[in-house]
């Protein structure tokens, strides 16, 4: 392929990825920061929420996609505005990458995952959101 690249259709330039919960080892319910869809003036008309796992030794962990207009009050998003399903992960589940696309309208996102079955050592999770399709081209980083 030769000539100049297509900078207009490149990932780098029109996706950004936001860290919503941390990696880390997981005994307990972890609430995600809010990430915010107009960052930096962007206005991201996608989003795909991510989800990788490490070793799951034990208890269920159940993600729940959240967004919310104001970052303060969120709310479970219905299942209309969500492209996949949320997953139920459990020990079967270590290394896994798990996608949900998200078609709402909402400013913010966040993923909640909720650990039931009193899990003794628990399970490696963490989880972003990819930001895509910008209004504004190419999306900043900082």
């Amino acid at each position: 392929m030769e000539g100049k690249p297509n900078v207009s259709k490149d990932l780098y330039n029109n996706l950004l990825v936001k860290q919503t919960i941390v990696p880390a080892v997981r005994t307990t319910t972890a609430t995600g920061t809010g990430v915010d869809r107009t960052e930096d003036g962007c206005d991201y008309q996608s989003a795909l929420v991510v989800v990788v796992t490490g070793t799951i030794t034990d208890g269920t962990h159940t993600v729940e996609v959240q967004d919310s207009d104001d970052n303060t009050t969120f709310t479970a998003v219905a299942d209309a505005y969500l492209q996949g399903a949320e997953p139920a992960i459990v020990a079967a589940d270590d290394n896994k990458v798990f996608e949900v696309g998200y078609i709402g309208l909402r400013r913010y996102l966040r993923v909640v995952v909720t650990v039931s079955g009193s899990p003794a050592t628990g399970g490696a999770i963490g989880a972003a959101v990819v930001l895509g399709d910008p209004a504004v081209a190419p999306v900043v980083r900082n």
